[in-house]
């Protein structure tokens, strides 16, 4: 039996001063939650691209996509802190380092303020005041409304506090131009109904870890017919908004047709999921996750497309 699970629920390991050099950097690096980052810098780059009309400069895309992490890092790291209780109670999130003890409690609130301030100063000093704001907005955004306000309190959290990831587009267009836009509020709003669709089936899959915990995450207070029918709903204005790039003259020809065929797989993804919970099917015949890896490959293939289509035009 690991440490974790023999001691009583909601308790957390005491720090332990004798943990590996190599354990603890691991420790710190994975309170920053790498894989989410990376998702988030899909996003960054590409609208950099697009608001260069080309090859951005190449050390501006270093600063920015520096400064992102910084920021996003500090948002997670401070997002563990806050939910080191529930996550002890949590099979998929039992192992993080605030709750084995390799990292204390006090040492993860002061890394993420460290990251908060110092990505704040990088953007500004290297990039602008602008992304600054906004990098910092998005980490507050995230860690006081989503974490503090929402995630406990409304099946809507990740609706809402899904903003925060929203916020890599805007500051991607503003390192490159010092304003925003129309074409990177477009790709906000994208993500924004992208969120929702993207994390309802892995709250599907993992709800009853929530509801253990009491995070009202929509599977977990509706039905399944219910989720899949808000997700089919959110895919709908996702592929319809991602298509108003074209009619407002960012894109050519390539970012629409790339945002049709993969707009309809999603869909075709979506529908499925929802006739299977019309159906009744539970557990692992529902395929949920199907639907999860492929949200991440539809971003992926479309904020690509974003970059390609400045210079097919």
């Amino acid at each position: 039996m690991t440490a974790v699970e023999s001691r009583p629920a909601g308790v957390l390991e005491p720090h332990h001063p004798r943990h590996p050099r190599g354990a603890r950097v691991a420790a710190f690096v994975a309170l920053t939650k790498p894989r989410i980052i990376e998702l988030l810098l899909i996003t960054t780059v590409p609208v950099m691209f697009l608001a260069a009309q080309g090859v951005p400069d190449l050390w501006l895309v270093l600063a920015t996509c520096t400064g992102g992490y910084l920021s996003a890092g500090g948002a997670n790291a401070l997002n563990m802190y806050i939910d080191r209780d529930i996550d002890a109670l949590m099979h998929r999130t039992e192992r993080r380092p605030l709750v084995t003890g390799i990292v204390s409690p006090r040492e993860g609130l002061v890394f993420g303020l460290a990251l908060a301030v110092v990505s704040t100063l990088w953007f500004g000093l290297l990039v602008n005041w602008l992304s600054a704001a906004l990098a910092l907005g998005a980490l507050l955004f995230y860690v006081l409304v989503y974490t503090l306000l929402l995630k406990r309190r409304t099946s809507q959290n990740i609706v809402w506090g899904g903003i925060a990831g929203c916020m890599p587009v805007l500051i991607g267009w503003s390192s490159v131009t010092n304003e925003v836009s129309w074409a990177a509020v477009v790709l906000f709003l994208v993500m924004f109904f992208w969120t929702p669709p993207h994390y309802w089936p892995l709250s599907m899959k993992v709800k009853d870890d929530y509801a253990r915990v009491g995070v009202p995450m929509l599977p977990v207070i509706a039905a399944n017919t219910v989720v899949a029918r808000q997700i089919v709903l959110y895919s709908w204005v996702m592929v319809a908004v991602s298509l108003a790039l074209w009619p407002l003259g960012y894109v050519g020809w390539f970012y629409p047709l790339v945002a049709v065929l993969a707009g309809a797989w999603w869909l075709k993804e979506a529908h499925g999921l929802r006739a299977r919970a019309k159906a009744g099917v539970t557990g692992a015949a529902l395929r949920e996750m199907r639907l999860f890896h492929w949200s991440i490959t539809y971003v992926s293939v479309l904020f690509v497309a974003v970059a390609v289509d400045p210079f097919l035009r």
